[in-house]
Parts: C-alpha cells; structure tokens; sequence
C-alpha cells in the first residue's frame, strides 16, 4: 500500500529532525522492562520493593517482548543503540497501522481512498505535537493506533449495518480496554461504543442495541477489572503512583475550556474550515453521515479526557496524540465527501480555503517543531550524564558500594545509577507519591532527612525548592556541597557529611564535579538530542 507507506514515511522523515532524543519520563518504564525481563518483577532498580512506577502496561508488554527477544536494551540496531531504536522503530509501526486503518475505513465512503490515506499521513507528518510525542519512547504512537482502531472498527460495521452485532461489540469493549492500559485517561473511551449506539439506536433496536453495549462493557470490564485486581493484590493500591502522586482532581466544568488550547494550537482558521467540512457532511444524508458518528464521538471523548486532566508542564500538549488523529481522520474524509460534491468552481474555492487555513498552521507548525529541536523535553540521555553517572563517579570515589541518591529524575538513573534511588517526584515512591498527593511538604522532608537519609541529594529547582528540601536546615546541617550550577534550571549536588571520611576526598569530589563532571553535563546540555553510548547500564561513568 503505497499510500501506507508514503504517509508513514513523511512522519518517520519529520521524527528524524528530533534524532536520539527520547523523553526521561520513557525510561521510567525502560527500567520496568528490565528488570520484568531479567525477572525482578515489577521494580524500578534490582532489589527494589515493588511499585507501579508506569502507567501504560501494555506499552510496557511490547517493549518487554522486544526486551526478552533481543531487539531492546542489549546493544545496537544498524548502528543505533535499541533504546532509541526500538521504540521510534514501534512508533512508525503504529503509526503506519493508524493509516492502514484510515485506508480500511475509507474504502467504503471515499472514491480515493488511497489519497485520503496519504492526505491524513502528511497532515499528520505536519504536527509537531503529534510526530514529537509518537517518537518521544512514551505511549503514545500506541494509544493514538488503539483509539483509531476503536472508531475505524465503529466505522465500517456502521457503514456495513452490523454495529450491533456481538462480535463488533466484543471487539470494541476489547479496544477500549487496550486503550484504559495504555493510558489511565484511556478509560474514557469505555464509552465511545455505547454512545455512538446510543446515537444512532432506533426503536425497532432498542433491546437488540441494549444487548450490544451490555457486551461491550462486559469485555471492557472484565479486562480492565482483571488488571485493577491483579494491581491491588500486587501493590494495595487501585491507581498507579504516577496517577497518585500527580493528584488528579475531580473535574470541574470550567477545565472544558482548555480544550481552547488546542484550536489555538492549529490556529482558529483551521478549526473552523473542519467545523465547515463536517457541517456539510451531516447536512445532507450519505452513508458517511451516519459513520462519521463513530469517529467523532472518540474526537469528543479525547478532547474532553484532555481538558479535564491536570496541565501537563511538558512541552508540546503531550496528552492530545489521539486528538490530532482523529481530527485528521474527521477532516480528510470529510473533505474528501464535499470535494466531491461541488462543481468544477466549487473545488477550485474549496481548495483556496484549504489552503488558506494550512498557510498560518503551517507556520505554527514549523515554530513548533524548530522550538523543540532547540530544546527538546528533559532528554534522557542529559539525565543519564547527570545525575547518574556523575553520581557514580562520586561514589567510587569516596568507596560506597550500597549508597542512595534522591533525585526528580529517575529514568536514565534507574538504567545507568549504582545507588538506590529515591524518587523525589514520587512516580516510582509510594511513600513520596502520598506526600505529593496531599501536598504534605513537612512528611516528605522528614521522610528525606530523617527516614531514607540519602548519601547523595541532587537539589534541581523547582523540584527541591517547590517541596522545601532545598530551603530545610538539616540541609545544611547534614550535607555537604559538592558543586552548584546556576542555571537555568539551578542544581547543585550534595553528601551526606558522614560518608565523606576525610577533607582530601571532599576536595577531590569537588575537583571532579566542578571539572570533568560539570564538562560532561555541559556536553549533554549542548547535544539534546543525541544517543548516551550503545548501552545503558548501572554504574557507568559520563561518556
């Protein structure tokens, strides 16, 4: 499918300007995979207790998989470490199955379908948002192909008058359940089957359509129930940590009008050229009138699942992968419909119209992607220079075999560090996950300065200064500096006084980490988006 292939080529050719870089939030779930597949159970280090650190299991079982068959975390690919490679490599595979399945859907509405599948694979090439975080080691290419694949699937037995039937529904409870492991959002779309039926039930299908969605929340629920089981007997808990410890609140109308943030994000003139299409396409009855429904009630679950979760800090709107999707999907089918419509004139005003709202996205667009090549999102190979191997160096020199560094970064640390890590960010900590939750800032420090009391202490604002680690007075009655850098963001590295036995060996770690350790760091910082070594393994020095 040639189509297939173009459009996924122009998205794998847009990610290539973002290089190695992969997000550190990714190798949090990099460092479960290991230790899943050497057999450690879920555990963020070897010897670690267990916790849900990750909140995608089932992005989780595919780079596992890739793991224990020798494709991820033991070497290079081609000449590329596989923990770039694998992952980039699964994201251009979703999103060639997200085309595939556009294809599959538009063969029964579209005259061209192959050019609407190339059509919606440049328009997604085109998005920053989209390519950057498909290609960032997290979820998402996953979760944007599952949620294509729920509506697609809506789709075509809408079209084929069989969305009744208990197979469509089985599957769709089964997507939607891949979907809520993909993402704890993904639990959202546990209702796209049943209102998408519900739209368009008539009496004459009442008990038959009752039937159907009972199915599809029974599979939803006996798959997502049996991993809540398994998570609870697991860990005592019924979310994961990340969802703890960033304290997801109830949502409240008014959190409806992030979704602004969105439309300013392709600009107000190409929102209103897609309201325009769609408008026109339910005005008249046609077969895609009706299926459109089944792409479209996704589209709002995944602007309302973006507008009520907490503002995400990361650049980009990571959260709204599935978004762009099917907003692609929405307008190039469509698009496709009224194009055909209209008369040799209408076409041509059509096309300008196009054109005229792609001209400033496009602009935004090419903003946004130089913006991120710049500056890309805490990369993970910066986090395996600093704190990690850093922090390796300095235990080797004062002798510590069984240390322990607290830091708000833990993914490149978790696969790179030799010291047992405290997660001040409380993603992996179940302890620190609580204090964050409730915002118990006088726990959490006791907790650090009195409880794990760590060998090493990695102060990086705003993350220490925002739960007052850095303004604590046993701080300074504790630890000792042993390098600070202004920033931004300000660091500064510091030891426990009692694991530093002489005042020669605190000068040596202070020669060391103002010297070749402040050079690697900078090295990293000045590279953002390369590769860290063909491994990353505990104990390594900075490259």
């Amino acid at each position: 499918m040639s189509a297939v292939v173009g459009g996924s080529g122009l998205i794998g050719l847009h990610a290539l300007r973002f290089g190695s870089w992969i997000v550190d939030d990714a190798a949090i779930t990099f460092a479960y995979v290991r230790s899943i597949a050497q057999g450690d159970g879920p555990v963020l280090q070897p010897g670690a207790g267990p916790t849900e650190g990750f909140s995608n299991p089932s992005w989780l079982a595919l780079l596992t998989v890739g793991r224990l068959v020798g494709l991820f975390d033991h070497g290079t690919i081609l000449g590329v470490p596989d923990y770039v490679f694998f992952p980039k490599a699964l994201a251009l595979l979703c999103c060639a199955g997200i085309l595939v399945a556009i294809y599959w859907a538009a063969r029964d509405v579209a005259k061209r379908p192959a050019l609407v599948t190339f059509l919606a694979g440049a328009l997604l090439a085109a998005i920053p948002s989209f390519v950057v975080w498909c290609f960032s080691g997290l979820e998402n290419p996953l979760y944007a192909l599952v949620v294509t694949w729920l509506g697609a699937i809506m789709f075509k037995a809408t079209v084929e008058d069989r969305l009744l039937t208990t197979r469509i529904a089985l599957v769709a409870g089964a997507l939607a359940a891949v979907a809520a492991l993909t993402r704890p959002d993904g639990l959202i779309y546990g209702g796209a089957y049943p209102l998408v039926v519900l739209i368009q039930i008539r009496r004459a299908t009442l008990r038959h359509g009752l039937r159907s969605v009972l199915v599809a929340v029974a599979a939803f629920a006996v798959i997502v129930g049996a991993y809540i089981t398994w998570r609870y007997l697991e860990f005592g808990r019924l979310t994961s940590l990340p969802t703890v410890a960033k304290g997801q609140s109830l949502p409240h109308p008014s959190n409806l009008a992030r979704a602004g943030e969105l439309i300013g994000y392709v600009g107000a003139l190409g929102a209103l050229i897609l309201a325009i299409l769609i408008g026109m396409v339910m005005m008249r009855p046609s077969a895609l009138r009706t299926a459109i429904v089944s792409f479209l009630v996704p589209l709002a679950l995944a602007v309302t699942a973006y507008s009520v979760l907490a503002p995400d800090w990361m650049a980009q709107l990571r959260f709204a992968t599935p978004v762009w999707v099917l907003v692609v999907i929405a307008s190039v089918l469509c698009g496709e419909a009224v194009f055909r419509q209209f008369t040799p004139r209408g076409r041509t005003v059509l096309a300008a119209g196009v054109v005229l709202a792609l001209v400033p996205a496009w602009s935004l667009f090419k903003g946004a992607s130089d913006g991120f090549r710049a500056a890309p999102t805490v990369p993970m190979c910066t986090i395996a220079e600093r704190p990690s191997r850093v922090d390796n160096v300095y235990a080797d020199i004062l002798g510590i075999q069984q240390g322990s560094l607290l830091t708000a970064d833990v993914g490149a640390t978790a696969l790179t560090s030799r010291l047992r890590i405290i997660d001040l960010a409380g993603l992996s900590d179940s302890a620190m996950a609580d204090f964050w939750a409730d915002h118990r800032w006088d726990d959490l420090t006791d907790y650090v300065f009195d409880t794990v009391k760590p060998t090493f202490i990695e102060q990086h604002s705003p993350w220490s200064d925002g739960v007052k680690v850095s303004t604590d007075p046993r701080l300074i009655r504790d630890y000792v500096m042993i390098r600070r850098e202004a920033g931004p963001p300000e660091t500064a590295d510091w030891v426990r006084k009692d694991a530093v036995p002489t005042q020669a060996k605190l000068e040596q770690l202070r020669a060391y980490g103002m010297g070749d350790g402040s050079a690697a760091v900078a090295r990293a910082f000045d590279a953002p988006l390369r590769a860290c070594g063909d491994t990353l393994r505990p104990g390594q020095w900075p490259s």
